[in-house]
């Protein structure tokens, strides 16, 4: 997937003004937040299971090669084969020479947002591959040739009526418009592919260095039909996704499900350990494992090792004031909302996300509800610090802030302006609100300005006190 970071002020700006987008954004908002708050009220020893799930995960960081081999071993022992990728490009060759390998025609894929990020799906179509996803969300995107806008929800940019005129196009016959068709209707289309793919891609929630299995979690069971049903079934994952037994794969599981989409569990929580055996039912021939490094190792060895703990839940995103307003495409890469504003600097350099962490305001309310305490605040501003060491910041930014320094390094002057602004700002507005603001008509287009008292706040505090 390019990389579009560089434009996230334009793209913010068309989001804010596209009114299907604010109409899908507005729906999902508060049922994301909502039913999150009813689970973690539910479960008194959730804030308890944070910490534990926090500590668990810096153990494994500290320990991320001890594990990672013994988990190499489990899966080898258990009949499948583990490749490691250094980058993105690794990775796409090392599934690409799995597919060619066995001649492969259709690829059904599950959701994996390590496939997003090294490009898999272009790489394998261009190489002459059907590859179809298999996720409700993740299908309704690839109909409209889009990338993910949410980590859970990839579809969440999109209204009913959208979806409605992808799957007339898509699929002709009558256009249906209840939720129930529509979801039938792409099932009946996905259930043929799943009988003819050659190869099943997933990705994988946790790795168990106990066992060698695969752990994902899905709504739909979509999942467990991809790689059952293929006769090669690859896993590609990030390293830092394995845990060490399956009783700390339950601790993560018991705050995913309630983190991600407000439920007490997912529908479906399958474990996979290695290929078909004689005894098996059903299964995949083939069984392989790609663990993608792509940047990680650096975070572990520095001072971004804390978002490793990562679980991808989405909690930040979906209480993200900024995110919620303009959306994941926005933000121009794989990941959007704050882990994306971390993350994509980290990976795809600073200078070609620069606009990310700034674009925060730093309220803290990501780091509150995190199921593993990743301190997302502290992170963003320690990528504002080295956007200001590597000299990147853009010269108006720096104008404007020596400006900023001159002026709130003397009191007096700092203290003089202000009771200009407030009053001048009272003074323009009407019914307690400014409509139109000079300079700021990026605020004023799409929302009225609060008009302040008319006095600082120093000044109403002071009077409040009875000082001078």
């Amino acid at each position: 997937m390019e990389i579009r970071s560089k434009e996230f002020k334009q793209r913010s700006v068309f989001a804010i003004h596209d009114a299907n987008l604010q109409t899908a954004l507005g729906r999902a908002r508060y049922g994301f937040v909502g039913k999150r708050a009813l689970q973690v009220a539910e479960l008194p020893e959730f804030e308890r299971l944070r910490e534990e799930a926090k500590n668990t995960k810096n153990h494994i960081l500290d320990n991320l090669d001890h594990y990672l081999e013994r988990y190499e071993a489990a899966v080898t022992a258990a009949g499948g084969h583990v490749h490691w990728a250094r980058d993105a490009e690794e990775a796409r060759k090392i599934i690409l020479d799995i597919c060619k390998r066995v001649d492969a025609k259709t690829v059904t894929k599950g959701k994996s947002m390590v496939s997003e990020e090294i490009g898999l799906n272009e790489a394998l179509i261009e190489n002459g591959m059907e590859v179809v996803e298999t996720d409700l969300g993740e299908y309704i995107i690839q109909l409209a040739h889009e990338p993910p806008s949410h980590i859970i929800a990839p579809a969440v940019h999109k209204t009913k009526d959208q979806v409605s005129d992808l799957f007339e196009a898509a699929h002709g016959g009558p256009r249906k418009t209840e939720v129930p068709d529509l979801v039938n209707e792409a099932r009946l289309v996905l259930r043929d592919k799943y009988f003819k793919a050659d190869v099943g891609i997933t990705g994988g929630n946790f790795l168990v260095a106990e066992t060698g299995s695969s752990i994902i979690v899905t709504n739909e069971g979509n999942g467990d039909l991809t790689q059952t049903l293929a006769k090669v079934h690859i896993v590609t994952s990030g390293i830092e996704r394995v845990v060490p037994t399956l009783d700390d794969a339950t601790l993560f599981l018991r705050l995913l499900a309630r983190s991600a989409t407000g439920q007490e569990t997912e529908t479906y929580t399958t474990i996979s350990t290695g290929p078909r055996r004689a005894e098996d039912l059903d299964g995949p021939e083939e069984y392989h494992v790609v663990l993608v490094d792509n940047g990680r190792s650096k975070m572990l060895a520095g001072r971004f090792k804390e978002m490793l703990r990562c679980i991808r839940c989405g909690a930040c995103m979906n209480h993200c004031p900024v995110y919620g307003a303009v959306g994941g495409h926005a933000y121009g890469w794989v990941y959007p909302g704050p882990m994306g504003s971390v993350l994509t600097p980290l990976i795809k350099g600073l200078d070609n996300a620069y606009d990310l962490p700034n674009a925060c305001t730093l309220n803290g309310r990501c780091a509150s509800v995190c199921p593993v305490k990743i301190p997302l605040p502290d992170l963003l501003r320690e990528l504002r610090h080295m956007q200001h060491q590597q000299d990147i910041t853009p010269v108006m930014q720096k104008r404007a802030l020596k400006v900023w320094r001159y002026v709130a390094t003397r009191p007096k002057l700092y203290h003089a302006l202000e009771q200009v602004g407030a009053r001048f700002l009272s003074a323009i507005a009407k019914n307690g609100s400014i409509r139109r603001l000079p300079l700021a008509s990026g605020w004023t287009d799409v929302r009225d300005l609060p008009a302040p008292a008319g006095r600082t706040f120093l000044e109403l505090w002071q009077g409040k006190r009875g000082q001078k």
